[in-house]
């Protein structure tokens, strides 16, 4: 069967499951298989409840860790040399040097994550959040390093002359024509993932920070900012929301349309800005606030394996606690990196190295430039604030008189607390919020992009572009919720094909591995 017949089955196959099963499918991605067990049988058996996606999440990367010796340990330094340049050769096969590909992939994975991805973590898991995304990063770089090298080992020339890699060839070229199907489920699920996680979420983001702004100095009632409900739940935009969706979706628009070459051109530019804002920001909010780093470290690793429980006293209801704990942090470590997920792979696949290995060790450092650092600042600002004791974990968990309208969440609760710690602080992060949005929406529509030429071919593209700009207008009208539930969904299925391709290569990756550092 075809590439395009198996992709219109795969498509066909999710809207009817979103027809008849509704989002409340989409939202049990996190939670199957204990979203179908007995309540008593989970209260007799809690280990049960682990959610199968945590498992396979942190169990690859923990065995891909082990069997290529540590590779986020050992090739840190030489994953910098190479990012800087040193082995640099315009004649290499590729379409961007590595720190190029390094910027375009970081484009993707620092952004909202970095914000609003965190405050989300804490405001649901409460600061021992925090940890299990330390965790996934770790091992989400060993996952990083094989995703990656894979992409570079089995990549493609397109029709037009360019780099064509990801998991998708990586599956198909790797593991045979027989695995076509898992090739074009992981290019479905990555062009759905384009529309939400790296689209709709960020232009939503983006809409509610500003218009979180604004709501102050006009009020709720204003006309601009009054909202309409049209979908419960779903579907209440303001015509302040519409006017800036349509700003947003012209300006990634204006841009997608330029291809990878100007995209590697704009984000090797916005990323370093960006980061450079947000992270010295943090430091100087964490520094002035020094007295409270210690207690803050010890209340995230204390309540990364004991959260105050709902239920206390009552061992189901402890174990509980700190699944959810745990789940918080590896769906908003997962997202944040976007490690196993495989769509950095695409980014990194257009590197100009003769050595598939070569950008493997970039792309392991992305987690530690994303997560371990990034995230790790933006949870410290909210916890040395004390802005964390505004979510509904605090609420619910420690201290009852904390009420819902009390309660703040995602970029809303990192604005919150970079204004405590500086005057006007969360203008700082209205501006991050903007680049990073606007830049991760740009790169993820190239990801998008070679899962279309993957599945219809290259006279394809422009539809999918529109379409993707549509999109993100859209998802600047939508409900947070509702984004995030298909943005998690549609990340958690294209990471089970990707993980399954990492196995099974597993070997081949070593020797690889092996080779390449024998030399070097």
């Amino acid at each position: 069967m075809s590439k395009q017949r198996y992709a219109l089955i795969a498509f066909a196959i999710i809207g009817v499951l979103l027809l008849f099963a509704g989002v409340e499918f989409y939202d049990s991605v996190w939670s199957f298989p204990g979203n179908l067990l007995d309540k008593n049988f989970l209260e007799t058996f809690p280990l049960a409840s682990v959610p199968l996606m945590v498992v396979s999440l942190l169990g690859t990367g923990v065995y891909m860790t082990f069997k290529l010796g540590f590779p986020q340990l050992k090739h840190v330094l030489h994953g910098m040399r190479v990012t800087r340049g040193d082995y640099d050769n315009v004649e290499d096969e590729g379409d961007l040097n590595h720190f190029r590909a390094l910027s375009t992939a970081l484009a993707a994975t620092v952004g909202i994550g970095n914000i609003a991805g965190v405050a989300i973590a804490i405001y649901y898991g409460g600061p021992g959040a925090l940890f299990w995304m330390w965790i996934t990063a770790f091992f989400g770089s060993a996952l990083k390093y094989a995703e990656c090298t894979l992409a570079l080992q089995y990549r493609e020339t397109d029709q037009l002359g360019n780099t064509a890699g990801g998991p998708m060839y990586t599956i198909e070229n790797g593991l045979g024509p027989n695995w076509r199907w898992l090739a074009v489920a992981f290019a479905s699920f990555a062009i759905i993932c384009s529309f939400f996680t790296g689209n709709a979420i960020q232009s939503f983001t983006l809409t509610d920070q500003l218009y979180s702004q604004f709501l102050p100095l006009l009020g709720a009632e204003h006309v601009l900012m009054e909202k309409s409900v049209l979908i419960p739940g779903i579907f209440e935009p303001s015509i302040f929301q519409i006017i800036f969706g349509v700003i947003i979706a012209t300006t990634v628009g204006m841009v997608i349309l330029g291809g990878i070459k100007r995209i590697g051109n704009v984000t090797g530019y916005l990323v370093p800005i960006m980061a450079v804002i947000y992270v010295f920001a943090a430091l100087f909010i964490i520094t002035s606030n020094y007295d409270k780093v210690g207690e803050s470290f010890g209340t995230i690793f204390s309540m990364a394996f004991n959260p105050p429980a709902e239920i206390a006293g009552i061992t189901a209801g402890a174990f509980i606690a700190f699944l959810n704990t745990m789940m918080m942090g590896v769906k908003r470590g997962l997202f944040s990196s976007e490690a196993g997920q495989g769509s950095a792979a695409i980014a990194h696949s257009t590197a100009k190295t003769p050595y598939a290995v070569r950008e493997g060790v970039v792309a392991l450092l992305e987690p530690y430039i994303d997560t371990i650092v990034i995230c790790t600042l933006t949870g410290l600002v909210i916890m040395v604030t004390g802005s964390w004791h505004y979510t509904e974990f605090y609420g619910q968990r420690i201290d009852p008189s904390i009420t819902q309208d009390m309660w703040m969440n995602s970029s809303v609760l990192t604005s919150y607390a970079f204004a405590q710690g500086i005057p006007g602080g969360d203008k700082i992060v209205t501006l991050a919020v903007v680049l990073f949005a606007i830049s991760t929406a740009i790169s993820w529509s190239f990801y998008g992009d070679r899962a279309t030429e993957y599945l219809f071919g290259t006279k394809a593209i422009p539809f999918y572009r529109y379409c993707y700009v549509f999109m993100v207008f859209v998802g600047s009208t939508l409900m947070l919720e509702a984004v995030w539930i298909f943005g998690d969904a549609a990340l958690g299925f294209m990471t089970f094909p990707n993980l399954i391709a990492i196995i099974l290569l597993s070997t081949k990756l070593k020797g690889l591995s092996n080779s390449y550092f024998e030399k070097h």
